[in-house]
């Protein structure tokens, strides 16, 4: 795993990306917009990962699927469109962008230089034929929801719910003595960072089922990301803001008395 800097907006260090490859390394893996943090990696960012991935011959495999989930103007660019010359693989689905979680319908576009990919293209071939298969429902939802009416756009755009939730959770979460958070640019995940010393914090997992039982909130620990300190967790805000405000106060009302 390499680092994603808090302090640059959450986008990739590419010198610890870059100084994590090896002569085994195959692929670079992107996450864009971003679980858990919500961040957008601007173009700039985009052309330097496509440029340590021409320097080491490798893949890019990138996770695209809170494309549509983009607020305050920004718009989402993706990888393979700066980088032709390269194998590209770009994931995404309706799961995120049309609330369908359950009906998992999603979709892989291979693209770029596929000469030097394959074996690994006639291996999806040969699982795709066999067992890969999205369900029947799922698959007569995909035309309507790409080429019908959008409902997504209003959602993230002021009055927009999940454009008004995020600033919600992120004032209210900035609210919290020994909390602070970025506000996420998009997807609805935010990845605040708690004071472990004012808290006595040493293990993540441990703050997060404490606070579980006490106030049957329920949110990830940072080290379910691979992030290496207890200081860190995150927030789905999807819950409307009445019952976001809710937790928020529960959350607070949790902190003025927890001591790990």
């Amino acid at each position: 795993h390499y680092i994603c800097d808090e302090e640059s907006d959450w986008y990739p260090d590419l010198e610890d990306m870059e100084s994590k490859i090896t002569e085994r390394t195959k692929a670079l893996v992107i996450i864009n917009p971003n679980n858990p943090t919500g961040a957008l990696y601007p173009v700039e960012v985009l052309e330097r990962i496509a440029d340590i991935a021409r320097r080491h011959e490798l893949i890019i495999f990138s996770d695209e699927i809170y494309d549509r989930l983009v607020m305050d103007g920004e718009k989402h660019v993706s990888i393979a469109s700066l980088a032709p010359d390269l194998f590209c693989v770009t994931f995404s689905g309706l799961s995120k962008s049309h609330m369908v979680c359950g009906f998992r319908v999603g979709w892989m576009i291979l693209s770029g230089n596929k000469s030097v990919a394959a074996d690994y293209i006639a291996g999806i071939n040969m699982l795709s034929n066999m067992r890969l298969c999205s369900n029947v429902p799922g698959q007569a939802i995909i035309q309507t929801a790409l080429g019908g009416y959008q409902s997504v756009n209003e959602y993230i755009v002021p009055g927009g719910r999940i454009y008004e939730q995020r600033n919600f959770i992120y004032e209210a979460l900035n609210s919290i003595p020994g909390v602070s958070a970025t506000r996420p640019k998009a997807a609805f995940y935010i990845f605040p960072k708690i004071d472990t010393e004012r808290y006595h914090i040493t293990d993540d997992t441990q703050f997060a089922l404490d606070c579980l039982r006490e106030t049957r909130i329920l949110f990830v620990p940072g080290s379910g990301f691979n992030w290496k300190k207890p200081d860190h967790f995150r927030i789905v805000y999807l819950p409307r803001i009445s019952i976001l405000a809710e937790a928020v106060e529960k959350l607070e009302h949790f902190l003025r008395h927890y001591r790990q």
